[in-house]
């Protein structure tokens, strides 16, 4: 059994570095914290000027719910990634594939800081299960069980057969 070391913040600049996610879709500003093949802690400072906020009035901006739940997929990825997950395959890519358990509790706001929490549950021929959750403040925004696969871009989509 190997013992994992928690890794130490990382800013926008090494999350760019890792997953392919670009603005407007790079919803996680910065990683508080990781152990691998355990738990990682990433924030998403959510700013007035947010792409998802246009056209709404001032006093009824809220962050949609599934882009929070995005946000927590995203951390997802980043724990896949520095868990090794992404080092067993030639182009890796990760993809969100399914979600259990999932429950919103509250609405968030901009001047909101976001703390997205993941932990993995097990992984096994690059499938992770992971659990996360999304807290402002301390209070639930959303819990989720997620399933991220972690697939090589160069690799021939799955040939079907005729009956």
């Amino acid at each position: 059994m190997t013992t994992s070391v928690a890794l130490p913040s990382a800013d926008i600049n090494e999350i760019l570095k890792d997953i392919p996610h670009r603005y407007p879709f790079l919803l996680i500003d910065r990683i508080e914290g990781c152990e691998p093949n355990r738990w990682v802690r990433v924030i998403k400072n959510v700013s007035m000027n947010e792409s998802f906020f246009a056209g709404q009035p001032t006093n009824r901006r809220v962050m949609p719910q599934m882009l929070v739940l995005e946000a927590l997929a995203q951390a997802a990825g980043v724990l896949c990634h520095y868990s090794g997950m992404m080092d067993r395959v030639e182009v890796p890519i990760v993809f969100f594939a399914g979600i259990d358990n999932c429950r919103f509790e509250r609405d968030v706001k901009p001047g909101a800081q976001v703390v997205l929490e993941c932990t993995l549950k097990r992984s096994l021929r690059g499938v992770a299960k992971i659990t996360g959750t999304a807290a402002v403040d301390g209070a639930l925004v959303v819990t989720a069980d997620m399933t991220a696969v972690v697939r090589s871009m160069t690799e021939d989509p799955p040939q079907t057969r005729a009956s």
